[in-house]
Parts: structure tokens; C-alpha cells; sequence
């Protein structure tokens, strides 16, 4: 199967049977998500989940947070992965947003990447998530499945994966395409052992071919 065949399967079948699919972490807007995001690396959305309401509840804006210490943050997360770096990191991204970016969550890929804690993942995140950019977010989820499925030639890191990704999806999928991957991902298309005989989508499967 060529590969422009490959992302049309792909597109037709989740805009489809996941129209409206969407990130797994809570929050209510841009800055809860950017806080989210950050915690949530190599760390389950459903323990940043559990984390976050209390966090939010006494830094429910950017200000609050910003006055706080990584010390006090700490406290509300220590039980997610890295926490004391990430403590820092959400206090020094606060700052930065009060003070360079009068307390909005930017738009562009370039100025959240400037934001302590922020690399391109999560900027993309941001980007296509608040501001409906096409952006590609590329976690370990999306990494696997779109290499899996052939939607990917020998990249062999985020951003060559990232640059194929936009390279071929439809410009008005881009945003979507990476919940689809995320939860294929997350629910059947796992690290270990991928559920294939469950699978909807092995008839344009590379991986399923070969195996």
C-alpha cells in the first residue's frame, strides 16, 4: 500500500468512528491545560487528573502561582513523575507568562518554547489544542502507532516524525490526528504486545503486515 493510500485509510477511518476525539486531561482553560501538560510528561493523564484540582484551586491563574515557591508546589504534586523539577518549572512558567506575556498562554510554537518546562510536544499540544493551529504533537504514543502503521518512513525522532506527519495529513486533520494517534495508541496499538486481534484498522496496517 502506498503511503498517500495509507493516510487516507487513516483519516477516513477515525473522522469517522472518532470525530470528536480529544485530550484526556481535565482543565477549563488555556492556562489549567498548559499546567497539565507539563505535568503529564512521562506521567498517566489519569494521575494528572488527580492531581490537578487542588493544584487549581490554589493557583487558579498564573499570578498566584507565580508568587508561589516550587517548595509550596511541590507539595500538590509530589506524587507525579519528576515533581521537584516540575515544580520549578511551573512556577519559573508562570513568571515568564505574568511577565513577558501579560499572563496570556501564547500561540505560536516559538514563544511557548521559550516558557521553563515547555519543549516542542507540549508547545504543539497548546498550539492546535487552545488555538486550533495544525500543529503535530509528537509524544511516544504518536511516535509508535504512526511508525506501526506506516504513516512514517524511517524517522528516526520526534521531529522527523512530526515533519511527515504535516507532510501528508490533511491540513484540517492535523490537530485531530494527534488525539486519534494518542488513543489508538494508549487503548490498542500499546508498547508491549499491541492488540491486534482487536484492532480496527489492520487492513492498512504495516506492522500487521509484516507480523
Amino acid at each position: 500500500m502506498l503511503i498517500k493510500d495509507r493516510y487516507k485509510a487513516f483519516v477516513a477511518y477515525f473522522s469517522t468512528h472518532n470525530p470528536d476525539a480529544e485530550t484526556e486531561l481535565n482543565y477549563g482553560n488555556p492556562y489549567e491545560l498548559l499546567v497539565a501538560v507539563i505535568l503529564s510528561a512521562q506521567c498517566t493523564d489519569k494521575r494528572i487528573n488527580q492531581v490537578t484540582p487542588a493544584l487549581f484551586a490554589r493557583f487558579p491563574e498564573p499570578e498566584s502561582l507565580a508568587a508561589s515557591t516550587p517548595d509550596e508546589v511541590f507539595t500538590y504534586i509530589r506524587s507525579v513523575s519528576y515533581p521537584n523539577n516540575k515544580a520549578k518549572h511551573l512556577v519559573g512558567m508562570a513568571k515568564m507568562l505574568v511577565e513577558d506575556f501579560n499572563s496570556e498562554v501564547p500561540e505560536q510554537v516559538a514563544d511557548l518554547v521559550k516558557l521553563p518546562g515547555v519543549g516542542r510536544k507540549t508547545a504543539n499540544v497548546i498550539s492546535s489544542v487552545v488555538y486550533h493551529n495544525p500543529a503535530m504533537a509528537v509524544d511516544t504514543h504518536v511516535f509508535r502507532v504512526a511508525n506501526r502503521l506506516g504513516l512514517t518512513n524511517r524517522a528516526t525522532t520526534p521531529l522527523a516524525a512530526e515533519k511527515q506527519l504535516v507532510k501528508y495529513l490533511p491540513k484540517d486533520t492535523i490537530a485531530m490526528a494527534h488525539h486519534w494517534l494518542i488513543l489508538h495508541g494508549r487503548y490498542i496499538c500499546v508498547a508491549r504486545n499491541p492488540k491486534c486481534e482487536i484492532c480496527p484498522i489492520t487492513y492498512f496496517c504495516k506492522y500487521f503486515e509484516k507480523n
